[in-house]
């Protein structure tokens, strides 16, 4: 399996220059179908079509490099990647590395002469992150059929865009329909974003499932009122909801001896004035957990929790659901092969369950699917300080080359 490798120093350069493109003294941020996103697609095009991979764009904006030699052209191909999106001020190893590192293993096997059993694809999928439009994961989730097509062109972003508008005015609305090309199985390394490895001194991590996660926006209506003439026993406080659902939550999570997790991540008040009692909380939830039966009791619990809050403080309290998926199980023999992969080469390996959402989950409905890990620094991830060392860099691609060369060659 280890007769072929990867240009280590190729690899770092590239991820290096794709995490200067949309930096500015602010940090790095490329939002979805924005300028700077445009500006780190033209990047990734250029070294596709340098890499001699045909480039090919569908409706949706996903990007696929593509390594098809002749007697391969009937076959279903493996495909890798990720995603080079990013959240606001964010890491710049998040998804680029897995794109990246699909990129120069492909372009490794033909410099050196690879005979593939089928073809290999490289993917960067739109809108991973979800920041500026709705839901997060959307080109994997369209690409798989899990999301109508015309639905997520239709989308407004936060700033009050249409996605469709977008992706033609940055040049990426392709013509190929979302799907035209099922793979045979699809990889996709990344970073964890989380401790373990780390903590434990692995240098890589089979994934094999991956957390469900539900999103909610909840908003609370009450009586703005004076600060300090309104008794507290005769408020309708919005804040105060807010803050009981977010105590509620976490105290609810804490005490559990479930891996399920519970985040609000998004706060706003009205009218906003430090003398004024809100009027209005609108505030978002994030739950996930492995398994499909805790999350739903998770849900049903947060919707009992919410009814009897409404009633106790005289509150209206309307919920949005904006995003939710099932937890997903990887393909075992994807799994073992990167275990086998890993072994080889020397790297210690655990098999670990993916707090964070991926395109993997969404393209394992139509592939056998896995995800390779690598170890995030401090376990911090959508963040500046998001780091992983070349050498892990470099061990996870070379890992991913060799799961590439088992599937390929089968």
């Amino acid at each position: 399996m280890n007769d072929v490798s990867i240009s280590g120093g190729r690899l770092l350069k590239r991820i290096f220059k794709l995490g200067s493109v949309g930096r500015d003294a602010e940090g790095l941020t490329r939002l979805a179908a924005s300028d700077t996103d445009k500006l780190g697609r033209d990047q990734l095009v250029r070294w596709l079509q340098q890499a001699g991979l045909e480039v090919a764009v569908d409706r949706i904006g996903n990007i696929f490099g593509v390594w098809q030699p002749a007697p391969t052209r009937h076959m279903a191909p493996v495909m890798v990647g990720s995603h080079i999106d990013t959240v606001i001020n964010a890491g710049m190893y998040d998804g680029c590395y897995g794109v990246l590192a699909g990129l120069e293993v492909i372009q490794s096997l033909k410099e050196q002469d690879f005979e593939p059993a089928r073809p290999i694809v490289v993917a960067a999928f739109t809108n991973e992150e979800g920041v500026r439009f709705a839901p997060d994961m959307m080109g994997s989730l369209v690409y798989a059929g899990g999301l109508a097509l015309n639905e997520a062109l239709a989308t407004i972003g936060t700033d009050g865009s249409i996605l469709a508008d977008e992706l033609r005015r940055i040049g990426y609305a392709g013509d190929k329909a979302p799907g035209y090309m099922k793979p045979h199985a699809y990889v996709e390394l990344h970073i964890e974003q989380g401790p373990i490895l780390e903590r434990e001194g692995r240098a890589i991590g089979a994934v094999e499932n991956l957390q469900g996660i539900s999103w909610r926006k909840i908003t609370i209506d009450g009586t703005a009122n004076h600060a300090g003439t309104t008794p507290i026993s005769m408020r309708a406080d919005a804040g105060y909801g807010a803050a009981r659902i977010t105590t509620y939550l976490r105290e609810r999570a804490r005490t559990s001896a479930t891996q399920t997790v519970a985040t609000v991540g998004c706060l706003t008040l009205e009218p906003n004035a430090i003398n004024v009692i809100p009027s209005r909380a609108t505030l978002t939830v994030d739950l996930r957990d492995p398994f499909e039966h805790r999350l739903r009791e998770e849900e049903a619990a947060l919707d009992d929790f919410l009814k009897r809050l409404a009633e106790e403080e005289a509150l209206r309290i309307s919920v949005e659901t904006l995003s939710r998926s099932s937890p997903v199980s990887f393909s075992q023999d994807i799994v073992a092969t990167v275990e086998a992969a890993a072994g080889k080469r020397g790297l210690s390996c655990r098999r670990m369950t993916s707090g964070a959402g991926h395109d993997a989950q969404m393209i394992a409905a139509v592939a056998p699917t896995a995800m390779i890990f690598v170890p995030s620094a401090g376990g911090i991830s959508h963040n500046p300080a998001e780091h992983s060392s070349e050498a892990d860099l470099i061990a996870g691609a070379r890992v991913l080359l060799d799961v590439v060369c088992a599937i390929a060659r089968r």
